[in-house]
């Protein structure tokens, strides 16, 4: 008789691959849908795949774990909550948190946190307009996962931002973009606060994270996904930057039955903490850091979540590094590309331990065998292949761990930032001077 946990894992674009090959690392009986056509072939030979779903809501039970990894599922969630069945991931309130950030600042109001500016704009002549008439530097973020359309204003008068909004609206609107939000560009340190939560109380420790989003060492080039964070935890709810900003959203929380991880991204200088955005679902790759740093196993914490009951962490007490390794045409999406890598092996130049290899965190990875061996080939058709952690009791340590492990990767035309942490160690103590800018 088979008495492993049953786990159901929709995915929308494998934000959680890692997690899930955690779940069936810790002898979870787990099967994997993966929406996103462009990465179903990842984690091929790794997890049990299934084409639909819905169709396994009978397999799972109302005893077993059903988990989202992403936005987009929250009145499903919500539904078959419902219904019985245990499920961790958000709830439809945390989609509209995380898509709509003009509905996110007026929830951060309504809840006594600080809102920063935020309007959205169902057309670019009516966001030109604005920025004409309210001169300054504005950022240009969207209303969904891409970050090919975030751009960070330089000008004073907004005249990069309205050639970048007009170069929007001449190739791209009608296509890619339903909705341009604007942000007042506030000058400061970017960090965020995340903790897990059950639909009634925080679980485990609070999150501090600084991330790295552009593609370039020092802050320059494009913006992304992610390419690298800096995290450590900390258990004290005394804790600042969790007391005036995720502390507060608690009842928000508990009334939409949000159950899953949630992060708020903020600017803080010393004058104030400007919260820009909330993540209501699983980070990435945050969450392959904490896959890093917890030390006691994932499926308790998800079952408890989903359960609605308290749990205790055992986590590493370190600073974490994470480290995003890609290949073309990562930052930005390519279904298809005849120069792509696909199949191509994951080779390391020697022999890697077992706790190097649990370091390695997969996602458009998959697993074939080939000269009597299996090997780690290259998956999915974007380049957002793996990511390396490494934890120390100084920040230095942390990229010393990261760092060395990645020494040992050969991946062709593979790329990373080599100065995730560096930020931290060389300016940005806390707290942050006034008017002190820090790309991260």
């Amino acid at each position: 008789m088979n008495n492993k946990m049953k786990v159901l894992f929709v995915s929308g674009e494998l934000i959680g691959a890692d997690l899930c090959s955690r779940l069936k690392q810790e002898e979870c009986d787990v099967r994997l849908y993966i929406e996103d056509e462009s990465r179903r072939d990842c984690l091929d030979g790794m997890v049990e795949k299934t084409a639909d779903w819905k169709k396994e809501l009978n397999w799972v039970g109302k005893d077993g774990l059903i988990v989202f990894d992403d936005v987009g599922y929250g009145r499903m969630q919500d539904e078959l909550r419902k219904e019985g069945y245990l499920v961790v991931g958000g709830s439809n309130d945390g989609d509209k948190l995380e898509k709509n950030r003009g509905y996110a600042q007026k929830v951060f109001a309504s809840c006594g946190i600080n809102s920063l500016e935020t309007i959205d704009f169902c057309g670019i002549p009516s966001a030109i307009k604005h920025i004409r008439r309210n001169k300054g530097a504005w950022v240009i973020k969207q209303n969904g996962h891409s970050s090919a359309f975030t751009y960070v204003g330089q000008c004073e008068d907004g005249s990069d931002v309205i050639g970048v909004l007009e170069s929007y609206r001449r190739h791209v609107m009608n296509k890619d973009i339903s909705v341009i939000s604007l942000q007042k560009k506030v000058e400061g340190l970017e960090i965020g606060v995340a903790r897990y939560f059950n639909g009634q109380d925080w679980t485990g420790p609070i999150e501090i994270n600084i991330e790295h989003k552009h593609l370039f060492n020092n802050g320059i080039g494009p913006m992304t996904g992610e390419m690298g964070t800096l995290m450590w935890f900390d258990d004290n709810e005394d804790n600042k930057l969790f007391k005036q900003t995720l502390s507060k959203l608690k009842p928000y929380l508990q009334e939409s039955g949000f159950k899953g991880n949630i992060d708020i991204n903020c600017i803080v200088n010393r004058n104030r903490i400007y919260p820009i955005e909330a993540t209501a679902r699983f980070g990435c790759p945050s969450t392959q850091l904490h896959a890093g740093m917890f030390l006691s196993p994932w499926k308790d914490l998800l079952l408890a979540l989903a359960r609605g009951d308290k749990h205790e962490v055992q986590y590493r007490k370190d600073y974490g590094i994470v480290v995003s390794v890609s290949i073309p045409p990562f930052p930005y999406k390519s279904i298809s590309s005849e120069y792509y890598l696909k199949e191509v092996d994951i080779l390391f130049k020697e022999r890697l331990t077992e706790g190097e290899l649990n370091r390695l965190h997969f996602e458009e990875v998959s697993l074939k065998r080939s000269n009597g061996k299996n090997n780690y080939c290259i998956a999915g058709s974007n380049g957002f292949i793996l990511y390396v952690t490494g934890s120390g009791q100084t920040v230095q340590e942390a990229r010393e761990a990261a760092y060395s492990l990645i020494d040992k990767i050969v991946i062709p035309k593979m790329f990373y930032r080599n100065d995730i942490g560096m930020g931290f160690i060389e300016r940005e103590r806390w707290p942050p001077k006034i008017g002190q800018s820090y790309k991260v």
